[in-house]
């Protein structure tokens, strides 16, 4: 292994790169994957001992493998699976058998899945006006996402910043009145009608969208529930609209709005993006952190400079670290303008999220949904703790915006396990919560004092036992990831799991920052390829392969 290492040091060391990617999560892998593909030589450097970013799996419990920060699949373009080979590179998918289940302290419930017959006789348990609604509604989300696709699958137009010949003038000019003429197409094939309405859940509270919908406060609430995942963001403010279309625009295997369990967890679909880069040919080294992007006298990237004083030359280096990771710890001052700095140093890097992950002794079941110790098709959904009402999300949303972790948190409750044979010893589970809303400096106490992060890994496990009694005792173990973990562990900043706010003020032309969003920055030669980059997060990989389509006609423009 020494020897191994040692011989990986040299190599980058001696030669030098056309690209060096910063950070093994998902999206530096999917860029590597694609520039190798393209033949050009790429090292990707990890500061952590694993690659993966969020999308990892561990054994932190002797026979438990957990998702640490990630945990569904839906997001990720059906363009790189199919392009890079996933599946064959060992990505498994694993459908749910129920898409959404809702449990009440008071025993009713609310399942959803594939089935439309079985998603009216449920809802009209609790209104037939909304059973009637809710397909018109989710056929409404589906024709936006056609949209969407369109934008995710495309670098943004940005304008130019250096002063190039007039024929690059030209082409350039020429490609963007091709992406907005494509723009239009999609636009006038929605019709004004839907234009205006997809405007609305842009620009609309959550909860206004819903209100519009639906009358029932189960089944919206169940539906708001997408609006706050990985934000500090309330349903009821305007814009929280995008984050619900942001979490329901994926698919698994063409099929809409399914999100799928991952064999092995969220790290097989990293493991398998590196194994296609490894093939096309990239390098991807562990434990090698970044202290430092080189450039030379006139502001061009001429490569990093690693802690332990490692030196790797190359032409480009493109950073999967979050903006305010690259921009504020590894670029030098000198080479960034003020204004640039000030609107990174500025944005939104909030979060309200604390991610739990538990070894148990056996399956959950649930008061309100009784059958026998077999895993029944709620156990493969994803399962709203907390979310029984609009109010609910709300005050505990306040809570937050108030400065202390919620009183009764919201909390996304899966079982990989129901599915996935292999993160667990049989009969026993592996179950994700993600838990909001929690502050990074709550004004009550310190997630340093380990009393404090107990009490509220208690208070959720609390609120659990309200809805599947006896579940505290099944506990064998648990690893807990608040803000400040999520940042210090994963390197996101203030834990945010997108590199950055998803509000209207920081997506597209706007993403990272304005007048930066193609993926380019102020330093020649420097790229951001995360989720910190449009169209934003979630284990996505498109800002990774979009980044990697710029770097390579920078490549052969010969503007590196």
């Amino acid at each position: 292994m020494w020897r191994r290492s040692f011989s990986t040091f040299n190599t980058l060391k001696e030669k030098k790169w056309d690209a060096v990617v910063i950070g093994a999560g998902h999206n530096g892998l999917t860029a590597a994957a694609y520039l190798a593909l393209a033949g050009r030589s790429v090292a990707v450097l990890e500061r952590r001992h694993v690659i993966g970013g969020a999308a990892l799996t561990e054994e932190l419990i002797p026979g438990f493998k957990f998702t640490r920060c990630s945990y569904l699949q839906s997001l990720l373009r059906p363009s790189i699976i199919k392009e890079l080979e996933l599946k064959r590179h060992g990505l498994k998918l694993l459908k749910p058998l129920a898409y959404a289940f809702t449990p009440c302290v008071d025993g009713r419930y609310l399942l959803l899945g594939p089935n439309e017959e079985d998603n009216r006789l449920e809802i009209s348990k609790f209104s037939k006006r909304d059973a009637e609604a809710y397909p018109r509604y989710e056929n409404q989300l589906n024709k936006f996402c056609e949209l969407m696709n369109f934008l995710l699958d495309s670098p943004t137009p940005e304008v130019l910043h250096d002063r190039p010949a007039a024929i690059s003038r030209l082409k350039d000019k020429y490609q963007k009145s091709v992406y907005w003429s494509r723009c239009l197409r999609h636009v006038l094939s929605l019709g004004q009608k839907d234009m205006v309405d997809f405007v609305e859940l842009l620009l609309s509270p959550t909860a206004k969208v819903l209100n519009k919908w639906f009358e029932g406060d189960l089944l919206k609430a169940t539906l708001a529930a997408d609006a706050t995942i990985g934000s500090m963001t309330s349903i009821l403010m305007p814009g929280s609209g995008y984050v619900l279309l942001h979490h329901v625009m994926g698919e698994t295997d063409g099929e809409r709005n399914v999100w799928s369990h991952v064999e092995g967890g969220m790290g097989s679909i990293s493991l398998s993006i590196s194994r296609a880069a490894k093939e096309a040919g990239a390098h991807i080294i562990t434990n090698a952190e970044v202290y430092e992007v080189v450039a030379d006298d006139s502001g061009i990237v001429k490569g990093v400079l690693l802690e332990d004083g490692t030196r790797i030359h190359c032409s480009a280096v493109l950073s999967n670290a979050t903006p305010y990771k690259t921009f504020m710890d590894l670029v030098p001052r000198n080479l960034l303008p003020d204004e640039f700095v000030r609107a990174i140093k500025n944005s939104d890097y909030s979060s309200g999220v604390t991610k739990i992950n538990l070894a148990v002794e056996r399956l959950p079941q649930f008061k309100s949904f009784k059958q026998n110790s077999e895993v029944g098709p709620h156990h493969t959904a994803t399962i709203r703790i907390g979310s029984e009402s609009m109010e609910e999300i709300g005050s505990a949303c306040q809570d937050a915006w108030n400065g202390f972790p919620s009183r009764r948190p919201i909390m996304e409750m899966t079982i990989p396990s129901s599915l996935d044979k292999t993160i667990s010893p049989t009969g026993k589970h592996v179950i994700s919560l993600f838990t909001q809303y929690t502050p990074y400096k709550p004004s009550d106490g310190s997630w340093e004092d380990p009393s404090y992060r107990e009490a509220y890994a208690q208070r959720c496990f609390s609120l659990l036992d309200e809805y599947v009694p006896g579940f505290s005792p099944s506990i064998i173990g648990y690893d807990m990831l608040t803000p400040p973990d999520l940042e210090r562990e994963i390197g996101l900043t203030g834990g945010n799991i997108f590199h950055g706010a998803m509000g209207l003020d920081s997506l597209f032309l706007l993403r990272p920052v304005k007048g930066w969003s193609n993926y380019r920055t102020p330093v020649r030669g420097l790229y951001m390829c995360g989720s910190g980059s449009h169209p934003g997060g979630g284990v996505m990989g498109a800002p990774g392969r979009n980044a990697a389509q710029v770097v390579l006609h920078d490549f052969n423009k010969n503007y590196k």
